[in-house]
């Protein structure tokens, strides 16, 4: 593998590690994320880890602030509300364009990870956000239009941090239910009722995030990323 290659590859794994910190609220919105600090963590560069902050700014996940470093993102409500009546009509698209080209081979895709969502209902809370974000970009991703993708991930990602950060408790039953009932449609190739499913699931999801904000308690120190730093040193044995 080429040197630029590797590089490539690390950026994902740490994008990949700090996404899965952030959503899953082991990296809690408003903590600093220093890059020297982070680099050590992880084992590589200050620039591979600036590069893998940038991405995630570009997600909405971080902020970065002039001279004061980066630091997760705290989305307010009224920037909530303008993401989710976005969110609902990019995804409306979303469907139209995944269901003209639906395939036996897409559609097992959608159910092994709604396998993995089922697998993770009495896990904690933040990684059922983190599994039901992941299922709206497998959609996106499934349409074969980078443009609705990179949307639909920014998107996806500032409402799954909003959902960790202002989401009343509540049963992860009711979204995978509910993305049951989305693979359904498209399977049997009903558009409008995969439309209708869409809306009101991300109506429901809405409803359950504009509530009021939670309280995030103590900063968490960087140690808590271990687990997810040590997935990407061990990726280079």
């Amino acid at each position: 593998m080429k040197a630029s290659d590797k590089a490539k590859h690390r950026n994902e794994l740490i994008c990949s590690a700090l996404r899965s910190a952030i959503l899953e609220r082991v990296l809690l919105p408003g903590m600093k994320l220093p890059e020297d600090s982070l680099g050590e963590r992880f084992g590589v560069s200050r620039t591979l880890i600036r590069q893998a902050l940038e991405r995630l700014a570009a997600e909405g996940l971080v902020e970065l602030r002039r001279n004061r470093g980066a630091m997760v993102a705290k989305p307010s409500l009224e920037e909530a509300r303008d993401v989710f009546e976005l969110r609902t009509q990019i995804e409306d698209l979303v469907i139209s364009r995944v269901i003209k080209d639906m395939t036996p081979e897409k559609l097992a895709e959608l159910e092994a990870h709604l396998a993995k969502e089922v697998e993770a209902e009495h896990a904690s809370e933040p990684i059922s956000i983190r599994l039901a974000t992941e299922f709206h970009i497998l959609l996106a991703k499934l349409t074969g239009s980078p443009v609705l993708l990179r949307y639909v991930e920014e998107i996806g990602y500032r409402c799954g941090l909003t959902l960790s950060l202002y989401a009343r408790p509540h049963s992860s039953n009711c979204g995978i239910s509910e993305h049951r009932q989305i693979i359904d449609a498209l399977a049997n190739a009903d558009e409008e009722k995969a439309r209708d499913l869409m809306r009101s699931h991300l109506t429901a999801v809405a409803d359950r995030a504009l509530i009021t904000q939670k309280e995030a308690g103590p900063l968490v120190y960087l140690d808590a990323l271990e687990p997810y730093a040590r997935q990407v040193r061990e990726s280079r044995d």
